[in-house]
């Protein structure tokens, strides 16, 4: 095994520094401007940015829960981007104070006379969403913390046994993860309409989650491969891996997102079909269908044929590509409660720039600091020498 570690250059902290300024000039900007709008969008990047960082944290166990070598030079990576993650509960605070200008259950009038709402009260109430959303975070970043923690112990020790403590919380947290991916989903989400609900939106979730997390993981560690800051003597069927995973995922996400749709459609049951046919009318059947092609049939076609999946500028647009569709897919779950036409301008953009910048800067940080490959897993050797 050879590793060198570099410095990242100077530039990756700039950027971070300038779409971290952008987003955040666009988002107070708009927040003066128009509260309520700007609301709706901080749930959009609420999500966009926890999926990232989740989606990166369910990478990391999902290679030790697997055993998988070939990812175990690129698990640095995804433990850099996951990071970010404590940082989420900082986009949440704003909406605390908002709830009552996005959520309909929150005024008490309304669930009085409702008796769906009534019914609901016991978990859509304000105490008991708040805390979800802290104690989900909460435990997701005592995991990395673990995680990471036996990670870089490793780099000095070289100890085997810390692989194997690290694989039986990996089985632990996956649990978890699941329960935590669907509140979250459920509860910034779902329950913006809380007179709809689908029992498949929980894995639809789930699953864009992980193909956030993967895209940007991917992106990451191609252009830290091609730039020589990992590991020597990673080849095209490392890059192949990585691109075969996205198809995987994103053919998994077209399936459930299908499912989903054909179940209600089929039933044909008023109480479910409202909230796809808000997604068809004033414009918004647009952006369904751009849905369809931008979050499943580009990304296939990109990542459909053998050398595809094992280019390395290739892999970095389709990359980037599929988190421009993820924003698109939670804009498209949030935006049409509310307004009834589409709307898009600035307003939308402020987010998600801050949100890759302040990804960028954590990561810059974390980089500085620690080896960008695991040198100590025993895994490593096997990962560099992996063939198909």
């Amino acid at each position: 095994m050879v590793y060198e570690k570099k410095e990242l250059p100077d530039k990756v902290q700039k950027i971070g520094f300038l779409l971290t300024g952008i987003g955040l000039i666009l988002v107070l900007v708009s927040y003066f401007i128009d509260p309520a709008r700007e609301a709706f969008n901080n749930i959009i990047g609420l999500m966009f940015f926890g999926s990232i960082t989740i989606g990166a944290l369910v990478l990391v166990a999902l290679e030790y829960l697997s055993g998988a070598v070939w990812s175990t030079p690129f698990r640095r990576v995804s433990e850099f981007i996951a990071s970010s993650l404590p940082i989420m509960l900082l986009f949440a605070i704003p909406l605390f104070f908002m709830m009552h200008t996005l959520f309909h259950w929150t005024h008490t009038e309304v669930v009085a006379a409702d008796p769906i709402l009534s019914g609901k009260t016991p978990y859509l109430n304000i105490p008991f969403f708040i805390g979800r959303t802290i104690g989900v975070v909460a435990l997701f970043y005592l995991f990395y913390l673990v995680f990471v923690k036996n990670s870089l112990k490793q780099d000095k020790t070289k100890e085997q046994k810390l692989t194997k403590t690290n694989v039986k919380l990996s089985a632990v947290f996956m649990f978890f993860a699941g329960i935590g991916i669907t509140v979250l989903a459920v509860d910034w989400m779902m329950s913006l309409e809380p007179h709809w609900f689908s029992t498949i939106f929980g894995i639809y979730f789930i699953s864009a989650t992980l193909l956030a997390g993967l895209a940007a993981t991917t992106f990451t560690a191609v252009s830290l491969n091609e730039s020589g800051y990992l590991v020597k003597g990673l080849t095209t069927d490392h890059y192949y891996s990585l691109g075969a995973l996205m198809f995987a995922i994103t053919n998994f996400w077209a399936y459930i997102a299908f499912s989903q749709f054909l179940l209600i459609w089929y039933a044909n049951i008023p109480e479910e079909t409202f909230w796809f046919v808000a997604r068809w009318e004033g414009g918004w059947g647009f952006v369904s269908v751009l849905l369809m092609i931008a979050r499943f049939a580009i990304p296939y076609a990109a990542l459909l044929s053998q050398p595809s999946k094992s280019d390395p500028k290739n892999l970095q647009r389709v990359s980037i590509f599929i988190l421009f569709a993820h924003f698109i897919d939670l804009y498209w779950l949030v935006m049409p409660t509310f307004s009834k036409t589409i709307v898009f301008s600035f307003y939308e953009l402020g987010f998600p720039v801050l949100s890759i910048g302040i990804i960028m800067l954590v990561f810059y940080a974390q980089a500085k600091k620690k080896n960008l490959a695991p040198i100590g897993d025993p895994k490593l050797q096997r990962g560099i020498d992996f063939h198909l």
